[in-house]
């Protein structure tokens, strides 16, 4: 039996958990994806590895086995080492969430640096080539193909397979919570089979949500020794006391069953939680959000250096959507229009004009006509979009001038939706969280549905963010972020 903190749909901290824990057996479809990945970082590195080897031993083919041969076979061996060391395999981590490829990043860092050392430890001079070339090429062809692996995963999980048979149980309102994210994320892998509530009744009697209630809390252990399932979730109840929840876990010894118990802190996941020993007790502690230090002044580099590359790369597909605006309808290139960033400070936020000039004064005609959520206001045919404004928005190219806006710092790359000082000022306490950082050209919001999202989602997604916020997030939300502008979902 493996104990464990909140995983799967609750939240992100399922990387996080122990791999000594991971010992019981997998299914087979665990086990053969576990060996695809491993079998392919393998392949991915030797291919590197030789590759480069051979492009630049052939000028040298005289000392290829003194120079090259060597540190090839070196360089190799220690990037797989590493990932070993630093369990970039371990079933926890593979196949969703940002743990993943963290690892897998720490891993190859880690064989930098060692390869670095060694390097001046042997005087050699061809050491750079290996540093500076092959492991961060080994990087790029490995984060890839395990990014290709996982769709795989994510689709197969979506057709109803390569899922983790789970037994919740807890308060009906609270298992129904998990019932419905489960349903909604698939490729999270996770299948509610059976529940177990207080008194062994759900509210459609023997069912809640379709699932069969096989029984009470009290019975839960032999459920799950007599019918195998390979989840016990454990959702918020007054029948969980300490002493309760210690005995199940001793219950549950012998058994295949991971037992995952979801804390009251639903929306603190990642590397914000930490379980400590402290005089025999464990205890969840939660670290204070970043909000300054090193890895912030990271962030704000990358996001300048980043906006400045993206501005080169995209500069011939802005001029034409700068050109096609003009041709399109009267009216400038640009529409700037004033948001809120960080600590409440308002600033100019530029996009390509999509409307028709004086749109915003046609708003209020508009007014019983929103489709949007909360305090947003959208239309999903709005009478004041141009025929090339509407392209533009699909596929989010109204937004490429923002990076000038990142560029001179008021915003990141990636972070909270800019609100507008309208909106910000109908915020309560709990949303005014969200300008405790800058906000982003694309975010959790973007991946998840865009316009699409109710208001209260979209605030929950901003705030887990501004909670949660680690450098590994960011590249997965920018990685995500090209797949939803390619789709189009949620944009109008």
């Amino acid at each position: 039996m493996r104990q464990g903190g909140l995983v799967g749909p609750f939240s992100s901290t399922r990387g996080r958990l122990t791999d000594e824990a991971i010992s019981q057996p997998a299914n087979d479809w665990e086990q053969r994806y576990r060996r695809s990945v491993i079998t392919s970082d393998m392949v991915a590195t030797a291919l590197v590895v030789a590759g480069i080897g051979n492009f630049f031993g052939a000028r040298d083919a005289a000392n290829w086995h003194e120079k090259w041969g060597i540190l090839a076979f070196g360089t190799e061996l220690l990037v797989l080492a590493a990932l070993t060391v630093s369990r970039a395999w371990a079933p926890a981590v593979l196949g969703q969430g940002a743990e993943e490829f963290r690892r897998l990043g720490r891993s190859l860092f880690t064989a930098t640096v060692v390869l670095a050392l060694g390097g001046i430890a042997l005087t050699s001079r061809n050491i750079k080539l290996w540093i500076f070339v092959a492991i961060p090429a080994i990087g790029i062809v490995t984060m890839t193909e395990r990014y290709l692996l996982r769709l795989w995963l994510h689709k197969q999980r979506k057709e109803g397979q390569c899922l983790r048979p789970v037994l919740a149980a807890g308060s009906p309102a609270t298992v129904h919570d998990l019932i419905t994210r489960t349903r909604k994320f698939p490729h999270l892998g996770w299948r509610i089979e059976a529940v177990c509530t207080t008194d062994g009744l759900g509210p459609d009697g023997d069912h809640l949500d379709g699932v069969p209630v096989v029984g009470q809390l009290a019975d839960l252990a032999g459920h799950v020794h007599r019918d195998g399932y390979r989840v016990v979730a454990v959702t918020p109840d007054p029948h969980w006391t300490p002493d309760r929840l210690q005995r199940l876990a001793w219950n549950l010894e012998g058994s295949d069953a991971e037992m995952v118990v979801a804390p009251v802190l639903m929306e603190v996941a990642g590397p914000r939680l930490h379980v400590d020993a402290v005089l025999g007790i464990p205890l969840l502690r939660v670290s204070l959000p970043t909000f300054t230090g090193a890895r912030r002044a990271i962030k704000a580099a990358v996001d300048r250096l980043g906006a400045a590359l993206l501005l080169v790369l995209f500069a011939p597909l802005m001029a034409f959507v700068g050109l096609s605006v003009l041709l399109d309808s009267r009216g400038g290139v640009f529409y700037r229009q004033r948001r809120v960033g960080k600590d409440g400070q308002e600033f100019t936020i530029l996009k390509f004009r999509t409307m028709v000039a004086g749109a915003h004064a046609a708003r209020a005609e508009l007014a019983d006509r929103d489709e949007g959520a909360g305090l947003l206001f959208k239309m999903r045919r709005d009478p004041r979009v141009t025929r090339v404004g509407t392209v533009l928005r699909r596929y989010s190219l109204d937004e490429l001038p923002q990076l000038f806006n990142v560029l001179t710092g008021a915003m990141s790359l990636v972070g909270p939706r800019p609100p507008l000082p309208e909106e910000s000022a109908a915020y309560g306490p709990d949303i005014r969280r969200r300008l405790l950082v800058k906000p982003g050209l694309t975010g959790l919001w973007q991946i998840s549905g865009r316009s699409d999202l109710p208001w209260e989602e979209a605030v929950r997604l901003d705030l887990r963010y501004v909670e949660d916020w680690s450098l590994a997030l960011d590249t997965v939300i920018l990685w995500k972020t090209l797949r939803a502008v390619i789709h189009g979902q949620g944009a109008y």
